[in-house]
């Protein structure tokens, strides 16, 4: 049955050519660190499974250090020059986006079409099965489309994550700290706290903590799905819906929005916030947060009195 046992090696060979792209690049001073931490990522894609707790602790360390003492650095190179895009650009015009459409509108469909596939297709998984084969789609159309040589997309590839950097692998470790988080218990140590600040039996009081806790949450851990568990079992669960007969679809949708306006707030978020900067060589590195704060302060409010009026109506 196809599912995440093919989808993770998939992405695993992926990275283990960004690795000997980062090697080749003579124009990179850190191309071994960056290598290293590239093959690192392979590894714990395509072997993950077999490594066991400690061997993945280790990958993860080794990961941080690579990172932590600066081993990482970007090239000059490019696989074509600025001259050569531009008459690309010119010549094909918009009909350069239907590549990138390719890969959303073959995940969508397949999303569907891959439900109906039970004995071929892990269910759970259509999803990402769906946006793998829409890379794999798109690649190959990208090949016959353009005729670049064969090690051209990767190196182009491994360049833009070059760009990148360590913050790749910041939203899977912050997600896997909200789940250490969970397990250790944090979300009871955070709902003692706040039964004892909140005035007894005051739903908007708990609407307030849950909103802004989640917000803050999120700013400190970079991910809204970090942050949710342990605010559902602090606040959400015991008090909003067990306690005060909230609709838990209501309030886990609208408190998954007011994190994502913390989000919009955060450094660790570097996905979103931090990469979009340095791709565009912008001399404030928090130019983007300071552009959305204005936006997700409001947003914010609003979410608060969405989750007051709409989780509580029945």
């Amino acid at each position: 049955m196809i599912g995440l046992n093919l989808v993770y090696p998939f992405a695993g060979l992926v990275f283990l050519a960004f690795a000997w792209s980062a090697l080749r690049d003579r124009s990179n001073a850190k191309r071994i660190g960056n290598a290293l931490f590239y093959a690192l990522i392979a590894l714990s894609l395509i072997a993950g499974d077999r490594l066991g707790d400690i061997g993945n602790g280790l990958l993860v360390l080794g990961l941080v250090a690579i990172a932590g003492l600066g081993r990482m650095g970007r090239g000059s190179g490019g696989t074509t020059s600025a001259e050569q895009r531009g008459a690309e650009a010119g010549r094909r015009g918009n009909r350069l986006f239907l590549m990138a459409l390719l890969i959303p509108l073959t995940a969508l469909a397949g999303t569907y079409v891959f439900k109906q596939m039970p004995t071929l297709i892990d269910g759970r998984q259509a999803t990402l099965v769906a946006l793998a084969t829409g890379v794999i789609l798109a690649l190959l159309v990208g090949y016959a489309w353009f005729r670049p040589r064969w090690l051209a997309p990767f190196d182009e590839g491994r360049r833009l994550m070059d760009g990148v950097g360590w913050a790749a692998v910041l939203p899977q470790m912050l997600a896997s700290l909200g789940a250490v988080f969970a397990l250790a218990g944090v979300g009871d140590v955070v709902g003692g706290l706040m039964e004892r600040m909140i005035p007894e039996g005051s739903l908007v009081g708990a609407v307030l903590a849950y909103g802004i806790g989640m917000a803050l949450f999120t700013i400190v851990m970079g991910n809204a799905f970090a942050a949710f568990p342990v605010m559902a079992a602090a606040i959400g669960i015991p008090l909003l819906i067990h306690g005060a007969g909230g609709d838990p679809a209501v309030i886990a949708a609208i408190g998954m929005l007011a994190g994502f306006c913390g989000t919009l707030m955060t450094p660790m978020a570097a996905n979103f916030n931090l990469v979009p900067a340095a791709l565009l060589d912008l001399k404030d590195r928090h130019a983007v947060i300071r552009a959305q704060i204005p936006t997700a302060l409001p947003l914010l409010a609003v979410n608060i009195a969405l989750l007051w009026w709409l989780g509580f109506r029945a």
